[in-house]
């Protein structure tokens, strides 16, 4: 997995064997994904690096992350649920999302067209993240951690494929993870479950 963000937008993330070979998402999308560096950068975002993704920071907190699938690239917002979206292209990652948190893009030139609208939404969200603005705790059966929430948000296939499994096999995850103290141990559990989640299995599948 990248840890310098120039190497995303050369080879991409790292994640799997597609890396920096001409099969990669990131190079298959590299002209969009330019442009929404550029507009991200344009509206004074702080740009970094968190799990092998472009991530934008204002005011100390996450606003947006960048992702790239073989069908689409996106650019997902963190703390969605404040997101007013009047222009309505926001997204849900998967059927189970609690609310729309990404623009979905399938073709290069589509982010230099909602140039404006992005930067809009951009700078709604840098409002919330300066003004100290969180939307509220969602209560639910199945209490899904926030490092897991922030996994999906930079690895926009993990997300599809958790989304995916039966309701039984997503509860086998989160118990797993709710059941470690640590934020730490909860990472890495995380990054050792992907192949499975990728792969439609449960947390005790083989």
């Amino acid at each position: 997995m990248i840890t310098d963000v120039e190497e995303y937008f050369l080879n991409g993330c790292g994640r799997c064997e597609r890396f920096a070979t001409s099969d990669c998402s990131a190079r298959q999308w590299s002209a969009g994904l330019a442009k929404l560096r550029q507009i991200c950068l344009g509206v004074n975002l702080t740009e970094t690096v968190k799990w092998g993704h472009p991530c934008y920071m204002h005011a100390d907190r996450n606003v947006v992350i960048i992702g790239a699938l073989r069908n689409d690239f996106r650019l997902s917002f963190f703390n969605a649920a404040l997101m007013k979206d009047p222009n309505g292209v926001l997204e849900k990652q998967g059927p189970n999302t609690q609310h729309p948190d990404m623009i979905r893009f399938t073709a290069n030139n589509q982010v230099a067209k909602m140039k404006e609208v992005i930067e809009s939404y951009l700078l709604e969200a840098m409002g919330y993240a300066e003004s100290g603005i969180k939307p509220p705790k969602h209560t639910s059966d199945i209490q899904i951690p926030d490092e897991l929430l922030e996994a999906f948000e930079s690895d926009p296939e993990l997300a599809d494929s958790f989304y995916k499994l039966t309701p039984g096999r997503q509860k086998s995850y989160v118990i797993n993870l709710n059941s470690a103290k640590k934020a730490e141990t909860r990472i890495s559990r995380i990054n050792k479950f992907r192949d499975k989640i990728l792969a439609g299995k449960g947390a005790l599948e083989r």
